[in-house]
């Protein structure tokens, strides 16, 4: 079970988004609200799809999957008799402002998990789980078919429990007892269900009506909406993290604010999901299943205070993995996401000494008053590097998920001459052309894009913009997240007769109204920016990106819009692709990478664990002799001869520093050294040791993190990107390949 899993915490950079100013309302009837929505829906979704039998039969699905999303509380006996009485029906009763169906579901599902529950409560207290079976117990039950009836139900249940149990019993430096943990989560569980009511079934059910259309367009209950507008103040009180309610009732960390607490700590990820939370140093309270308000609730709160979230890591295959992440909460400020640059000296190939500039762009941010903009940053930042004799450049935008439109096309003006830089298209086919309009290109030299499936929205039309322009080479994942559409959010007391007052009963909506298409007519959406040049990466998978998610809208293609590529500046990429492929072959670090990748795969085609405690046992060792293998085969390699200066925008006009390791984690993509050492002679508790220098603990569960705590980090995508950006001067430099592209594609 899932509550108000669409609401995001803090900062959701992912969507472009419109927001209309609300006016605030009083009660509203939840009939008046879902026909009011539904209409709205009707009349101004991107798709314009009426609410017809499809609507009726998709809306159930998903309603049926929000409320029981791993397919073990409801039987297919259920399922059928839901799909015989409301299948082609639902549309009438949305329209009629009729939640009579909402309630009924809501109901049979309360009667059907209070009975489950009994049942598990009853396994707790009289059976001796013996772990000596050789069953196994599906990691993920979302494809799954409903259990056939009641007996199979209770079997799936008793393995689920069984799963639940030795998954605590395996996890490291546990406190308590599996039973009085699985027995305070389950009457968790039971109480937050019981204090749902039929509002509470409608507001989810309104929620899967909206999912039905997209998955980006989403129905805010009345306290989600209130949380967003405190959201979308500049700054607030908390760990500077995007939450989100996985499909498997946790918490899920979908973005970090660049610069929050939680950024600065380094070792909470995206995609780690949230166990339990404890205030300071008191006890952990589970949060599986719980409303993901008072999640937020439990993480917020009072500067200079410490929170601590139990975690299972992004990518642990096994879920009894977990990891306790302590932060400090502090003010977290919004818009604070200002580009950071780098000036790297290294060894070409015949030796001599290349400066390559790196900039960091974690977002497309800026004021409606013009006072703060990333391309005026950025633009800065340029004029440095080019005074230091930069031979080429890379910007880096692997976490950026998106910002302001305006933005990411002023952006693209400092690279290419006059033209259209993205088209977007509305519901009623209506197409405008957004151009660079910078007067001079800031920078014409070799230019690579280093992206991942994180990137998504404004940072995909950056990306495809330079690439359809042929300026740049792409190199990352095999593509960007997807994410081509624009949502507009809109108050839904404005669309309910007879409103007034002040309590925002009604709730909003956020509604995709428009998509993105590239200059030379594709869409950034479903499949991304695909990479001139893919490098092997844990987070190039299936499950991650617009295609991994529901209902999601297709690819198409509007016409080309009128632009020319770049004739003089050649990208030698079947050339570059053959040196980077080698030396892919030849590193261990992207060796590992690939082993960790079809490891993964097999788990996840797989999507099974063992409920036999032995087979577990070994399966947790042997991932411990691998980790403790790599770390000592690292270091024993020498790290690359770099020299790296920062630049920011508070020392762009200071001389060059070298960057330094303060020993904190913050921000993979900003780790250029290692940590000091520690003193040999710095003993705890001596009186004249000199005081050791910070250095990073290890985080086993990180791909890019330390592996031991002096050893370099270890980041073979950036390396590998490097080289590539390289040749691409190199080949520039020499002019090996014709490359003479004039007409237009």
């Amino acid at each position: 079970m899932k509550f108000f899993r669409s609401f995001f915490v803090l900062l959701a950079t992912s969507a472009v988004l419109v927001s209309t100013s609300p006016r605030l309302v009083a009660d509203a009837d939840p009939g008046q609200i879902t026909s009011s929505i539904g209409r709205v829906l009707e009349q101004f979704h991107y798709s314009r799809h009426k609410l017809d039998n499809e609507i009726s039969r998709r809306t159930l699905l998903r309603y049926l999957e929000t409320l029981d999303y791993a397919h073990l509380v409801f039987t297919q006996q259920d399922i059928d008799a839901f799909v015989a009485k409301y299948g082609g029906a639902l549309d009438d009763d949305i329209l009629l402002g009729n939640p009579t169906p909402a309630y009924e579901i809501f109901d049979l599902f309360k009667k059907r998990a209070e009975s489950r529950v009994a049942k598990v409560k009853k396994w707790l207290a009289e059976e001796k789980f013996t772990f000596k079976s050789d069953r196994t117990f599906l990691l993920n039950r979302q494809k799954a078919p409903w259990p056939k009836d009641e007996a199979e139900a209770e079997q799936l249940w008793h393995d689920k429990i069984e799963s639940e149990y030795l998954a605590l019993k395996l996890a490291e430096k546990a406190v308590e007892p599996p039973v009085k943990v699985l027995n305070r989560r389950y009457d968790t569980f039971l109480r937050t269900l019981q204090e749902q009511t039929n509002r509470d079934a409608v507001d989810q059910f309104l929620f899967a009506l909206a999912q039905t259309y997209d998955p980006h367009s989403e129905y805010m209950s009345k306290e989600e909406f209130q949380n967003f507008q405190v959201m979308m103040k500049l700054s607030l009180v908390g760990i500077g993290a995007v939450l989100k309610k996985s499909d498997d009732g946790y918490t899920k960390i979908m973005e970090l604010v660049v610069g929050g607490p939680a950024d600065k700590e380094g070792h909470l990820k995206v995609g780690d999901r949230i166990v339990a939370v404890a205030q300071g140093n008191k006890d952990f309270v589970e949060v599986i299943d719980i409303k993901l308000d008072k999640v937020v609730s439990m993480i917020r709160g009072t500067k200079g205070t410490k929170v601590r979230l139990q975690v299972i890591p992004s990518h642990a295959a096994d879920p009894s993995v977990r990891k306790v992440v302590e932060i400090v909460r502090d003010e977290v400020q919004m818009k604070d996401q200002k580009p950071k640059a780098y000036i790297i000296e290294k060894a070409d190939a015949e030796g001599k000494s290349q400066r390559i500039g790196w900039i960091t762009l974690l977002g497309f941010n800026g004021d409606t008053d013009g006072t703060a903009s990333t391309t005026e940053d950025v633009k800065t930042l340029l004029k440095r590097l080019k005074k230091e004799n930069i031979s080429g450049l890379v910007i880096d935008i692997r976490r950026n998920g998106g910002g302001y439109l305006t933005e990411a096309t002023k952006l693209t003006g400092l690279f290419i001459r006059k033209g259209p830089v993205v088209q977007v298209k509305d519901a009623n086919g209506k197409i405008e052309v957004l151009n660079a309009e910078e007067p001079d290109v800031t920078y014409d030299g070799p230019l690579v894009v280093l992206t991942s499936t994180l990137s998504a929205s404004a940072s995909e039309i950056f990306a495809g913009a330079l690439q359809d322009y042929g300026r740049a080479v792409i190199v990352g994942d095999r593509h960007s997240f997807g994410k081509g559409t624009v949502q507009q959010l809109i108050p839904v007391d404005r669309f309910v007769q007879f409103l007034s007052g002040a309590s925002g009963e009604a709730g909003a909506l956020k509604l995709t109204i428009q998509k993105f298409y590239r200059v030379a007519g594709g869409s950034t959406q479903f499949g991304g920016v695909a990479s001139d040049i893919a490098l092997p990466s844990l987070w190039d998978r299936e499950d991650i990106g617009e295609s991994a998610l529901k209902n999601p809208l297709p690819y198409d293609e509007v016409p080309p819009a009128d632009y020319r590529k770049v004739s003089n500046q050649p990208l030698f990429l079947d050339e570059l692709r053959s040196r980077s492929a080698a030396r892919v072959a030849a590193s261990p670090e992207f060796k590992y990478t690939n082993d960790d990748i079809a490891r993964l795969k097999e788990t996840l085609d797989g999507n099974k664990i063992s409920l036999n405690e032995h087979k577990r046992r070994e399966e947790i060792a042997k991932e411990k002799a691998l980790k403790e293998k790599r770390s000592a085969e690292r270091s024993k390699r020498k790290a690359p001869d770099l020299k790296v200066y920062a630049v920011t925008l508070d020392n762009v006009t200071a001389p060059l520093e070298l960057a330094k390791n303060d020993g904190k984690k913050s921000g993979y993509v900003d780790q250029w050294v290692a940590a000091p050492e520690k003193p040999k002679d710095a003993k705890k508790g001596a009186k004249n040791a000199e005081p050791a220098a910070a250095v990073d603990d290890p985080d086993e569960d990180d791909p890019e993190a330390m592996d031991s705590a002096n050893a370099p980090v270890i980041d073979p995508i950036r390396a590998e990107t490097l080289n590539i950006t390289g040749d691409l001067i190199t080949l520039r430099k020499f002019q090996l390949v014709p490359n003479m592209a004039k007409a237009k594609p």
